[in-house]
């Protein structure tokens, strides 16, 4: 499989220090789900961890296909703070760029059949989260717009986006694994009960796509089952869920209505700045200069729609390299997935497919609700989705470095 950089092989010189990375791996990825500070910590720890394992075995990090675009994407960031209306602030916002060092991280430390390791942590961890958002639904008077679910994140948008991420894998293990199906079929229900109950519209439509797109995957033919439990949900709903859900569809709500503001508002950033953008973070800045008169809110702390947000902050440029990241990164999916090896790695092929399927489903996901929403500028769901995207990749290399000529 092709890479962005070749490993040269080298003994193993540390085995603790390789075991070690492994488990901050896992608090890593467990902690994603339930506290920014907490993963923050672990994943600075599993970096440090993983480059003097780098430096012990004098081998070079290695990334997928995918991680040039993105590298590409990072550079025109700093680009775009560079002629920022607020330089300063731009490129401090953008210390966010260094989550994407999540991707060789992962690559190397998630290799072979410790990937699937990784998805277990995410599936028993995003159990937990979703039972603790329904306790605080129906205990704590978590239940209306004004006080939603969000589990034990800091925000209800960053807890139903990884809720969304969370069902994205266990409906993948079930539809496409040969084994280790009954904790994800037990847990499902919570899963999918606790994202509806968070009242965001956006991961509902992103969950529905993704979870509709491993179906097709399957076998076309399961479609005619999402309508059926998209009925039972709806009758079995309570009323103001129902009536979040009607409201989707009204042009005359006032969130719908700020959204088509925010587009008129985009569009005019863009056409005068179409190169660099106002600069990360600066939308909020500029937003009453372009703001028309039947806007609801004074101000937004961003767009809500991954490209218009992208474009209007780091300008047209920048845009191009996401969309370079995204074909990419479904192309060599979409490859993977139809060649299905009978071993590669270490991993079963069931598992290879699960993972292959589940980033595929992330990735639906992303987009779906990235059309109401700039989840790919949450820090908690994107260090999420880098972990899930890269993991089928991960997969596909040899558990011991010793045997890796990738």
């Amino acid at each position: 499989m092709t890479t962005v950089t070749t490993s040269v092989a080298s003994p193993r010189t540390a085995p603790v220090l390789e075991r070690v990375t492994g488990g901050l791996l896992l608090g890593f990825v467990g902690a994603l789900q339930i506290s920014i500070a907490i993963a923050q910590i672990l994943l600075a720890a599993m970096c440090v961890a993983w480059i003097a394992l780098r430096i012990q075995d004098r081998t070079r990090p290695a990334a997928p296909p995918f991680f040039v675009p993105l590298l590409a994407f990072g550079g025109l960031t700093l680009v775009s703070a560079a002629f920022s209306v607020d330089p300063v602030a731009s490129l401090i916002d953008s210390k966010q760029l260094l989550l994407l060092a999540i991707v060789p991280a992962v690559y190397d430390i998630a290799r072979g059949s410790r990937a699937s390791t990784v998805v277990d942590v995410i599936i028993s961890v995003g159990a937990a989260s979703a039972v603790f958002g329904i306790v605080q639904y129906g205990l704590l008077h978590y239940d209306n717009l004004g006080q939603r679910p969000q589990g034990t994140l800091t925000h209800y948008m960053t807890y139903s986006g990884v809720l969304m991420l969370a069902i994205c894998v266990a409906t993948s293990r079930l539809v496409f694994g040969t084994r280790d199906r009954i904790w994800p079929a037990l847990i499902m229900p919570a899963l999918v009960v606790a994202l509806a109950l968070t009242f965001t519209r956006n991961a509902w439509i992103g969950g529905c796509v993704a979870v509709g797109l491993l179906f097709v995957l399957k076998d076309f033919r399961l479609t005619a089952l999402l309508p059926v439990i998209l009925a039972a949900l709806f009758v079995m709903a309570p009323d103001g869920l129902v009536n979040r859900l009607t409201s989707t569809f009204d042009a005359q709500d006032p969130a719908n209505q700020d959204r088509f503001a925010m587009i008129e508002i985009g569009a005019r950033i863009v056409a005068d700045r179409p190169v660099t953008g106002v600069g990360p973070n600066m939308v909020p800045e500029v937003y009453d200069q372009y703001r028309p008169d039947y806007a609801v809110n004074a101000v937004n702390p961003h767009l809500h729609n991954v490209a218009l947000q992208i474009a209007a902050e780091r300008g047209l440029p920048a845009l191009a390299a996401w969309v370079w990241f995204v074909v990419s990164l479904v192309g060599a999916l979409f490859r993977m997935f139809r060649q299905a090896p009978a071993s590669q790695g270490g991993t079963r092929p069931d598992q290879r497919r699960v993972l292959t399927a589940a980033a595929l489903a992330s990735t639906a996901a992303m987009l779906a609700a990235g059309l109401f929403e700039y989840n790919f500028g949450d820090s908690e769901f994107l260090m999420l989705f880098l972990v899930l995207i890269t993991l089928p990749f991960a997969a596909s290399r040899q558990a011991d470095a010793s045997t890796d000529h990738t």
